[in-house]
């Protein structure tokens, strides 16, 4: 049972929002996320009823942006992307005593396997992956000025840096590196870019995506980088289908550009999505060392370690 004084500091957060006679309950954690706490709680005011979604900072931990969040959430809100609208946000200083965001509560499956099973049961597998282009270019539209503070630089010098900072030899990782250092595409304009837009990360119902979560790792970059990542092989789950196991890349790429999306050439595709293999092979090596290091133990890092074979050997097919 979570305590008491969390649900007051959520109260007193919204009375400037609401007004008088805030009151707060059924408050849970929700499962996912290790950097940050996601609870739902039940909001009442005199005049409304609804459900609302708590994401804070873990209390003593560093800032994780959540305030950039908020801004990117907003933006993505006016550029037609469907995302939770948000309600509050705040820092540290405030009555949350950590830097938070609340948004409104968005029913739908977010589990992959689920996700899968509805739109396998729903027959709307190319029409979600057409969603997904379309709500890709509209996302492309964003500036990058129109959200101060987002992070930018060269995708493979970051991932050869963390590399090197690891110290473990991962010739297959070391390979792709160099090989797409060699064959880059030409470099397009920047545009926001989700970074994690993937199964999973999509809150979806019978009617399609309902919503867009998680955009703590978005950045300044290439817009087709979020295209190659979707069709990553790690976002499939298990299915034959390239566009997050359940579309075909032919309507993804016929949708985002039918809506304004930058011209895919599929060689770049091809390149964006091989440095999305390596890039998943990073990040499963990072678990695996936080876990073997002792930073932080956990039977999830380690098993997420242990798919650092699996992006290596997705890396080395796609690899020209």
């Amino acid at each position: 049972m979570p305590p008491a004084p969390l649900e007051e500091a959520i109260a007193t957060t919204l009375l400037p929002v609401f007004g008088e006679g805030v009151e707060v309950d059924e408050l849970h954690r929700l499962a996912g996320g290790s950097s940050r706490e996601t609870w739902s709680f039940r909001l009442r005011t005199a005049t409304e009823e609804r459900r609302l979604v708590l994401r804070c900072d873990p209390p003593g931990a560093p800032s994780s942006g959540l305030a950039l969040e908020a801004r990117l959430l907003d933006a993505a809100a006016v550029a037609g992307v469907p995302v939770p609208p948000v309600v509050a946000s705040g820092g540290a200083g405030e009555a949350m005593g950590t830097a938070f965001v609340i948004v409104g509560y968005v029913e739908g499956e977010t589990l992959p396997r689920r996700v899968l099973r509805l739109v396998q049961e729903c027959g709307t597998g190319d029409a979600v992956a057409a969603q997904c282009g379309r709500i890709l270019a509209g996302l492309h539209t964003m500036s990058p000025a129109a959200v101060p503070g987002l992070p930018g630089g060269d995708q493979l010098e970051q991932l050869r840096g963390t590399l090197d900072h690891i110290g473990e030899p991962h010739p297959a990782l070391e390979l792709g590196l160099r090989r797409l250092a060699a064959c880059r595409p030409a470099r397009r304009a920047e545009t926001v870019v989700h970074g994690d837009f993937r199964t999973g990360n999509l809150i979806v119902g019978e009617d399609g995506i309902r919503a867009v979560l998680d955009w703590e790792l978005a950045h300044r970059g290439d817009p087709l980088e979020d295209l190659g990542w979707l069709c990553a092989r790690a976002w499939r789950f298990g299915s034959p289908l390239p566009v997050g196991g359940f579309g075909s890349l032919d309507a993804l790429v016929a949708a985002y550009q039918d809506a304004g999306g930058v011209q895919v050439d599929p060689d770049a595709l091809r390149w964006w999505e091989a440095l999305a293999a390596l890039r998943w092979g990073v990040i499963c090596m990072v678990q695996a060392h936080t876990h073997l290091s002792g930073a932080l133990r956990s039977l999830e890092l380690a098993a997420i370690g242990r798919r650092t074979c699996e992006a290596e050997w997705d890396l080395l097919e796609l690899l020209p």
